[in-house]
């Protein structure tokens, strides 16, 4: 690999020749050809790193900055700034290239400190656009409802759709822990007739961490109706698996399976939404907690470890709070 890697290239008739070559220019080559011949960088990365810090040398240029040891943070701050809007005279970029370029600059001005080109770091801080937190999809009370019913109960399959469904909103559980559920993770009936509080049911989340999650009244009353009439039909297909959802082959069911269920239930419904079981769970968090339920109540039932995690879902209540208070408050609206 040889010659300038960052050079302008000739400017075309009649118009201002290309800028001359600075000291920046030449230690982003030397970067260029570090990364190239002894990190092994594909081809493809390395050109894109090439253009995308050819674009930092112009800007840096156009702010008069000549030598490495001249940039500071708000050189590299602007640069960041300059991504997202184009006011460098560049093209804006979106959050994925503009964080791809912020990268190469990061490591470009690493790599000189570490060789002593720079006496510091000035974008050891300087973090790469994080795209906007994005809030969980949630669907009404009605919306569920209207899924629910509109699974049929005649057959056993029918059964099994309308128990899994039940359940994953009952419970929030992710559809990977509701498919790896075996009958004995549940419990319908607690043995004491004085007991009339919901069933409980053994989950498995992420790191075979396990939690008791209650149970509805719809959901058990669902699950018992699958378990009386429906399973042993399919269980009797199959070679006697303990799973709880059994597909037509009495085999433990699918997720793929289950996605299939949930979306045929909606078409049925009427629902014209993007609707997946991980809908099912956003939808039991947000109702909770518009219930009036605890994010730490809501973080055990979900199986967060972090309460961060859970409170996302406050963000979707939001907008039921500033519903109910402009509607409510005697000063909220002029």
């Amino acid at each position: 690999m040889t010659g300038p890697l960052i050079a302008e290239p000739p400017a075309p008739a009649g118009q201002a020749p290309a800028r001359p070559l600075t000291a920046i220019d030449r230690a982003m080559t030397d970067y260029l050809q570090h990364m190239g011949v002894e990190r092994g960088l594909a081809v493809n990365t390395l050109s894109a790193y090439r253009r995308d810090l050819a674009r930092y040398a112009t800007h840096l240029a156009n702010t008069g900055r000549e030598r490495p040891a001249e940039i500071t943070r708000h050189d590299v701050t602007g640069f960041v700034q300059a991504l997202s809007d184009g006011s460098d005279g560049g093209s804006a970029l979106g959050i994925r290239s503009a964080a791809r370029t912020v990268v190469a600059v990061r490591g470009l001005h690493k790599f000189w400190a570490l060789e002593g080109v720079t006496p510091t770091d000035p974008a050891s801080d300087v973090h790469p656009p994080m795209p906007g937190k994005r809030l969980p999809k949630a669907i009404s009370v009605g919306e569920v409802t209207r899924i629910l019913e509109a699974v049929g109960t005649d057959t056993a399959t029918g059964l099994r759709d309308r128990a899994l469904l039940e359940f994953l909103y009952s419970t929030g559980a992710r559809i990977s822990e509701a498919v790896g559920l075996d009958v004995d993770d549940i419990t319908l009936h607690a043995g004491q007739a004085e007991d009339t509080g919901p069933a409980i049911v053994r989950l498995f989340g992420k790191g075979s961490k396990e939690r008791l999650v209650p149970l509805g009244s719809f959901g058990a009353r669902a699950l018992d109706a699958y378990l009386v009439r429906g399973r042993p039909l399919l269980s009797a297909k199959g070679k006697g698996t303990p799973a709880l959802f059994l597909n037509a082959r009495g085999g433990r069911i699918s997720r793929q399976s289950a996605w299939t269920i949930l979306k045929t239930a909606a078409e049925k419904a009427n629902i014209t939404k993007d609707v997946s079981p991980h809908t099912l769970r956003h939808s039991f968090a947000t109702h909770l907690l518009e219930g009036g339920a605890d994010v730490r109540v809501v973080q055990e039932l979900l199986g967060h470890a972090s309460v961060t995690t859970t409170q996302v879902y406050t963000l979707v209540t939001a907008d039921t709070l500033r519903e109910i208070y402009a509607a409510a408050h005697p000063r909220a609206l002029g």
